[in-house]
């Protein structure tokens, strides 16, 4: 998850909100993985849904 999100870089640390920023990261990458219209890495995907709301609401959609 490290490598797709940079969890590692996170400055998250009171409360429950490392635990509940991890499971939205979780599910970012589920729905990144469900999308198999576009053959390119997660990274890559996230960049894709970040730059087009086309692609975002097509991503979203998978829930």
């Amino acid at each position: 998850m490290d490598v797709a999100l940079r969890e590692d870089d996170c400055r998250i640390r009171k409360d429950n909100a490392p635990q509940n920023f991890t499971i939205l990261r979780q599910i970012a990458i589920n729905l990144l993985g469900k999308e198999k219209r576009v053959k390119v890495g997660i990274k890559n995907k996230q960049f894709l849904a970040a730059m087009d709301n086309n692609y975002l609401a097509r991503v979203l959609a998978l829930i």
